[in-house]
């Protein structure tokens, strides 16, 4: 077996685990490490077959991540139910959650085409795919439920950064402070966002990009629609600025995507997942400016958090009341 870098190398254990999923006379001929995210490993494998002809698989595996059985069955599950729905996702192969064969945890699936998309150019037109593709998502229903929502997040625990707007953000520390409104359950990713996205982008021409795949399924939940729409616009504020994240919830209401009746309910939900990332702006950055975007450093990032906070706080809302519906 051949790999392009150090961090490509399948352990062992991992390798004589994957070799027996694999068809008869397929064998791994090499691997890729794949960078982008922030708690898994993961690598794209090259498995021959014994006609000459090749297919890729992808490996994710955890490594000394405490949560990592909860996930990677998560992931297994949001596969298995995605299959002949028609949201293009990854197919499960095998999962080893708890790393009884593994080195570590590890998940087994098929490889799609496609890449994200993380520029500002042609943003315009992937808006409304992103938010078409979150609502095919919100209209799953599942025999089985998946978990529901948590969050580490508190008003004690947020990180104001420096030179922020001070007001802006003592009213929005002030909003979650709050009991979360009441409504109605959606199956949601919970990690929806532009990295988590792959699309076929062509040459210049009529035919427009498309949507090849979502992946990373490991934060499946079942709770409200607003939560995925929070997250996927904040994502969108700190990649191309806060207008977009503005736009991204005007894109889903007009794909058909039903958010909080109330519009300090849908305050409620894209406050706090916006301060949720003021934790960890180091860790969501990193991976984009390896990915080709060099200008969005830490600091860089936070000035537009700051500026996305600020715009939430400065829109219209109403007091805060409930959903339609009842959260399930």
């Amino acid at each position: 077996m051949t790999n392009h870098d150090e961090a490509a190398v399948v352990r062992p254990l991992t390798l004589a685990w994957v070799g027996r999923q694999l068809e008869a006379g397929e064998r791994v001929l090499g691997a890729e490490a794949l960078h982008g995210g922030i708690t898994a490993e993961m690598r794209r494998l090259t498995i021959g077959a014994r006609g000459g002809g090749t297919r890729e698989l992808v490996l994710r595996t955890f490594v000394d991540v405490e949560d990592a059985r909860d996930g990677l069955s998560r992931e297994a599950g949001a596969l298995a139910l995605l299959t002949g729905t028609g949201v293009p996702a990854p197919g499960l192969v095998a999962v080893d959650p708890a790393g009884a064969h593994c080195e570590y945890p590890s998940l087994l699936m098929t490889h799609l085409a496609g890449r994200p998309v993380l520029g500002d150019k042609g943003l315009e037109a992937r808006v409304p795919l992103l938010a078409r593709q979150l609502v095919a998502i919100h209209a799953l229903r599942p025999a089985e439920r998946p978990p529901g929502y948590t969050t580490l997040t508190t008003a004690d625990t947020i990180v104001i950064p420096k030179g922020a707007d001070a007001g802006a953000w003592a009213a929005a520390i002030d909003v979650i402070r709050g009991p979360a409104p009441s409504c109605e359950g959606r199956f949601l990713h919970r990690d929806f966002h532009p990295g988590n996205v792959l699309f076929d982008v062509p040459p210049p021409g009529p035919a427009g990009p498309r949507i090849t795949g979502v992946v990373d399924w490991t934060a499946t939940s079942w709770e409200p629609a607003d939560l995925d729409v929070a997250h996927c616009s904040t994502n969108l504020s700190l990649l191309h600025g806060p207008e977009w994240g503005l736009r991204f919830s005007e894109a889903y209401g007009e794909a058909g995507g039903v958010q909080a009746a109330d519009p300090s309910g849908r305050l409620y939900w894209r406050v706090r997942d916006a301060l949720a990332f003021s934790e960890e702006v180091h860790l969501v950055s990193q991976p984009w400016r390896e990915a080709g975007r060099a200008e969005l450093t830490t600091r860089f990032v936070e000035e537009r958090l700051d500026a996305y906070v600020t715009a939430l706080m400065d829109a219209p809302s109403e007091p805060r009341g409930l959903c339609k519906g009842k959260r399930e």
